[in-house]
């Protein structure tokens, strides 16, 4: 315990947690970013977007149901990150969109990305590419069930199930 995970950041008072994406179909445009962010400070942090050389773009996006129906939209001024609290991005709730996709993420690919802060902060982080249709990253749960991508620098968890139909 109190040992620090190598997929964990900080800029400043705020800590990213877990930054994780999925592996993507061979023609897919777009691909979601997810993490948790915690702001130990006094004021609040504004994500405002970012870059990859993956994608052409970055986009704050938020999920939300509306009349029974699930919409998804870019947030115009960024995901607020309150003093004192933490924000999760995940499926189904607030993500980052990398669109333009330029090639392919495959299970176990690490996915550099910049987060772009409104007071002008970058901090670069390296998505963990988790299987496709992950539905959280493999830190999920209670802790007993992490998964090391850095001992082997692959998971053979997966290998040879790529294919199912």
């Amino acid at each position: 315990t109190g040992v620090a995970s190598a997929h964990e950041y900080k800029m400043g008072e705020v800590a990213i947690g877990h930054p994780w994406t999925r592996a993507t179909l061979p023609n897919a445009k777009v691909a979601g970013a997810y993490m948790s962010f915690t702001n130990a400070g006094k004021e609040p942090v504004r994500l405002v977007g970012g870059s990859s050389p993956v994608s052409q773009g970055i986009e704050i996006h938020e999920m939300s149901m509306q009349d029974g129906v699930m919409k998804m939209q870019a947030l115009e001024n960024g995901l607020e990150i309150p003093a004192g609290e933490t924000v999760t991005l995940e499926p189904g709730g607030y993500h980052i969109m990398m669109t333009g996709l330029k090639s392919a993420i495959a299970e176990g690919d690490k996915v550099p990305l910049t987060l772009t802060f409104s007071d002008g902060e970058h901090l670069d982080v390296e998505l963990a590419a988790e299987a496709v249709g992950a539905k959280s990253s493999g830190m999920a749960g209670d802790g007993d069930t992490m998964i090391d991508h850095g001992a082997t620098g692959h998971d053979v968890s997966g290998e040879g199930h790529e294919h199912k139909h």
